[in-house]
């Protein structure tokens, strides 16, 4: 991290940082997408793929309202679970027991966004930057309703089908 002298100067770098994340989810969808067996996950991953590069536009707007170059920084908590998720991938799992991993990746992921959107936000509000907090909060709630949609496709048949393997994909 750069030499930092307030908060502003972290929160310009945890920005930069969940830009290179969103950058990194961008590219790891196709292959979930591609992956998943069951249509429902597949369409789950492809709408949040939309609205991640929706996020990536609005940290662009953060950045522009900060008068900061809209540049990452290696994000390697993301490039963590990411490795993390590829291992289900290459693992060769059956469909559903593939789908009901895929969706456990997904949600760590879903769920460190959530973290780093709430801190986020939480410094935004207290530096007065409430244009910022009204962005990041579009992109936090949209992280919620993914995590949301992932545990209701879960608990609708996904992980019964991983559980009674009977191929099965809803």
């Amino acid at each position: 991290m750069p030499e930092v002298h307030s908060l502003h100067d972290v929160f310009v770098h945890e920005l930069r940082d969940m830009y290179n994340a969103e950058q990194q989810i961008t590219k790891a969808l196709p292959k979930l997408i591609k992956a998943a067996e069951s249509e429902d996950l597949r369409e789950a991953f492809e709408t949040h793929l939309d609205e991640t590069h929706s996020q990536i536009d609005r940290l662009e707007q953060a950045f522009d309202l900060l008068d900061e170059k809209a540049r990452g920084v290696a994000c390697d908590g993301m490039s963590g679970i990411l490795s993390e998720g590829r291992m289900v991938l290459e693992d060769g799992m059956p469909g559903p027991i593939r789908d009901a991993a895929l969706i456990g990746a997904a949600q760590r992921v879903e769920h460190y966004e959530t973290a780093v959107y709430g801190t986020l936000i939480a410094w935004a509000k207290a530096m007065g930057q409430n244009q910022i907090a009204d962005l990041l909060t579009s992109n936090l709630q949209e992280e919620k309703n993914a995590d949301e949609k992932l545990s209701q496709l879960a608990e609708s048949g996904i992980n019964d089908s991983a559980v009674h393997g009977n191929g099965a994909a809803r």
